[in-house]
């Protein structure tokens, strides 16, 4: 896990947020790479997938439990990710999320993480400029797949470089440093 020096496995473990979708988000799960979809079909020979973009898939949603919730099929839900360190690579940053805006990228926070919800924009931007926000981009760059639409709802954190000259301040809720 990129993340330790933030977040704890336990805590990870303990939550299972970022692990559960709706029917409205379900898009919104990992992209995996194909080491991680062999991973996966060994796990949980039963699953299966759909392609997202040219190099990764998504697990296929055939239905929802009666609360319209899908489970990812790699969350054990008393240990957490069955794949542990393994995981997908958008699971190894979450809260941390990749996105494009106006050609450039940026690193934006989910706001459903308890643990970094305690912590200060500051301290979340610290963390990304020890090394952690390079590792994104230049995994983002080399595995596209894994670069969301911006929501205009979560924070963007840091930018790749320079922030748009025509990105409207007013439409996020907050813009932080460029690293």
């Amino acid at each position: 896990m990129m993340l330790t020096k933030l977040l704890s496995r336990e805590d990870c473990a303990k939550c299972g947020e970022c692990c559960i979708f709706s029917r409205y988000d379900i898009w919104e799960q990992p992209a995996l790479s194909a080491d991680v979809r062999q991973k996966a079909e060994m796990l949980l020979p039963d699953a299966e997938f759909v392609a997202k973009g040219k190099e990764s898939c998504l697990f296929r949603i055939r239905e929802t439990d009666k609360y319209d919730l899908f489970l990812c099929p790699l969350l054990d839900t008393e240990k957490g990710c069955m794949l542990d360190a393994e995981k997908p690579f958008e699971c190894q940053i979450y809260p941390f999320q990749v996105t494009e805006i106006n050609s450039h990228l940026a690193i934006i926070l989910s706001m459903l993480c308890d643990v970094t919800a305690k912590k200060t924009i500051s301290e979340l931007v610290d963390f990304l400029k020890e090394g952690t926000a390079e590792k994104i981009f230049s995994y983002a760059q080399l595995h596209p797949d894994v670069i969301r639409p911006y929501d205009f709802m979560s924070p963007v954190l840091i930018w790749k470089h320079e922030t748009p000259q025509n990105f409207n301040l007013e439409e996020s809720n907050y813009v932080n440093s460029k690293l």
